[in-house]
C-alpha cells in the first residue's frame, strides 16, 4: 500500500494528497512535522535525508520533494488526460509545473503567507511583505492570462499543471489581501473547490498556523 508521511496542512503535503484523492488511490497517512514532530528521527532521515515532508514509500518505492512525487504518481497511476504521453505536450504540465515551483511558490508562499500570515506581527519584514505582495499578484495575472479560453491550465480537463498553482488558490482567497480582478483565476478556482479531492486535502483551515514558524 502507498504511504505518506506528512502533515495535513503542509502546503507541499497538499499537492500530493489533492492527487492521491484525484486517483483513489488507497493509502496509509503517517502525520509528521509541526506540532507532530518526528522530522529528525533517525528512520525519517533514512527516507528523506533533507527531513522534509511530504514523502512518499510505494511499496518500496521512496520519494521525497512533492513534484517529484506527484510526477511519479501520475506515470505510475494516472493517464494521458493527467500528464499525457506525448513529450511535447508533456512538457505543457512540466513548465507550469517548474515555474509554480521556481517564481510563484517562493513569492507567495514563502513571501507572504510565511512571511506574513505565519511570521508574528513583531517580527514581520514589511518592505519584503510588500513587494512579495506586488509580485504575486503580477504572477496571479499572468495565471489569469494562461486561463483565457481554457476551463483549467492544461485545457478542458484537470491536468498535473493545474494542481501546483491550484494548490495557492485557498489560501491566497483566504487571507486578507489586496487583490486584482482575476475573473479567469477565480473561475477556475470556483471549478477546483467543487472537486471532492480538492475539498478533502486543500480546503484544510490555516487560522491555527497564524504566528507559527515551525514546520
Amino acid at each position: 500500500m502507498l504511504k505518506i508521511w506528512g502533515r495535513r496542512s503542509a502546503f507541499n503535503v497538499q499537492k500530493v494528497m489533492w492527487l492521491v484523492g484525484e486517483l483513489g488511490l488507497e493509502h496509509e497517512h503517517t502525520t509528521l512535522g509541526g506540532d507532530a514532530g518526528g522530522l529528525d528521527d533517525p528512520a525519517f532521515r533514512r527516507m528523506n535525508p533533507h527531513g522534509k515532508v511530504p514523502v512518499i514509500d510505494d511499496n518500496g518505492t521512496v520519494i521525497w520533494e512533492s513534484h517529484a512525487i506527484l510526477r511519479y504518481l501520475a506515470a505510475v497511476y494516472g493517464d494521458a488526460s493527467l500528464w499525457p504521453n506525448d513529450p511535447a505536450e508533456r512538457s505543457w504540465a512540466d513548465r507550469w509545473m517548474d515555474w509554480t515551483q521556481s517564481s510563484l511558490q517562493p513569492t507567495f508562499l514563502t513571501g507572504i503567507f510565511w512571511g506574513y500570515f505565519r511570521t508574528p506581527e513583531a517580527q514581520r519584514d514589511w518592505p519584503a511583505i510588500r513587494k512579495n505582495q506586488e509580485l504575486s499578484n503580477q504572477y496571479f495575472k499572468r495565471l489569469d492570462e494562461a486561463l483565457e479560453g481554457r476551463d483549467y491550465l492544461g485545457g478542458a480537463r484537470l491536468g498535473l499543471a493545474d494542481i501546483p498553482a491550484g494548490t495557492h488558490l485557498y489560501r491566497y482567497f483566504g487571507m486578507d489581501l489586496e487583490r486584482p480582478p482575476l475573473p479567469r483565476v477565480e473561475a477556475w478556482y470556483e471549478r477546483l473547490q467543487e472537486r471532492p479531492a480538492y475539498q478533502e486535502h486543500v480546503k484544510i483551515p490555516f487560522q491555527d498556523l497564524k504566528g507559527k514558524t515551525s514546520f
